[in-house]
């Protein structure tokens, strides 16, 4: 079983941070992979390759020309992150409970209507205007029931040594 995010329509000139946002927090929290669809996107791409040969673990992210096609062809549970959905603490045994591949499904520019259709879930983590970030973030933590907190991370070339003061960050 595995969580892959597919990110729609990112423009490049407009959602460059939020999409590696989207990317960071996916494989910090217990994703597989980040699919983004929209404009291709080298840099972003680069961003997230690095981030993963320095900090470890096995994540992908590659870009998706046909964004309905993808979803329509996935093999697993679609679960669409809205405000507009089912509340995440009501939503989330029924999701965990099939331990099928999961895509999950973030916006950028306006989602199209069809999205709400081809999700088997469209689940809000509130009702009111958000982050897909933050979305995604929480999604994530429920579904893992905080676990993906003291994840470990193999292939790592720095790791943080948590303290109350200050940063330091030691190559294994």
């Amino acid at each position: 079983m595995a969580i892959y995010v597919l990110r729609l329509g990112h423009r490049i000139s407009r959602d460059k941070r939020i999409s590696t946002h989207c990317g960071l927090v996916a494989r910090a929290f217990g994703a597989r992979g980040i699919f983004y669809s929209g404009e291709k996107d080298t840099s972003l791409e680069k961003s997230i390759n690095s981030a993963v040969r320095e900090w470890g673990g096995h994540f992908e992210i590659k870009h998706v020309n046909n964004w309905k096609r993808f979803i329509k062809d996935f093999r697993g549970q679609k679960i669409h992150l809205t405000m507009y959905g089912l509340p995440v603490q009501k939503t989330i045994p029924k999701i965990r409970k099939p331990r099928k591949d999961i895509l999950v499904i973030v916006g950028g520019e306006k989602v199209p209507g069809e999205v709400y259709q081809l999700a088997d879930f469209n689940v809000s983590v509130t009702s009111q205007p958000h982050s897909e970030v933050a979305a995604l973030a929480i999604f994530l933590h429920e579904y893992f029931q905080g676990m993906e907190l003291t994840r470990k991370f193999n292939n790592t070339k720095r790791k943080v040594i948590p303290q109350e003061r200050g940063k330091k960050v030691i190559q294994p």
